[in-house]
């Protein structure tokens, strides 16, 4: 699991970079990506993107209780994560004085993910 910032008005353009820049560029390229229906990840562009990688698409069923709730809990947990790393970080300052916002916490947040043993599989992700 990664985690990468974007925003609402991001373009599909805009997360290939994005994608690019932050996971083909500095690991290997994806066997598959499990996705949303979002136009941003169906559209030409992106279908045609990981034709080229030879990344599978699989997307999550519209409709489908167990896929969104598997979707939906992992968001839960990543926002729980958030939330304890963004509490501690209120006091925390860096040498520079700053005191940190939540995009700051992602790479600990996506490490503590990444590495915790996970109820439905036993295993880490």
């Amino acid at each position: 699991m990664r985690c990468l910032l974007c925003h609402k008005e991001d373009t599909a353009m805009d997360i290939a970079l994005l994608f690019w820049n932050n996971i083909i560029s500095t690991c290997v390229v994806p066997k598959t990506i499990i996705s949303d229906r979002d136009p941003k990840f169906t559209s030409e562009f992106w279908t045609n993107f990981y034709d080229i990688l030879g990344t599978k698409l699989a997307f999550s069923t519209a409709y489908h209780p167990q896929t969104d709730g598997l979707a939906e809990r992992m968001i839960q947990t990543m926002e729980d994560i958030l939330r304890r790393f963004c509490a501690y970080g209120m006091e925390y300052k860096d040498h520079e004085g700053y005191t940190h916002d939540w995009v700051t916490f992602l790479p600990a947040v996506q490490l503590a993910y990444n590495t915790s043993q996970h109820s439905t599989t036993g295993k880490n992700t």
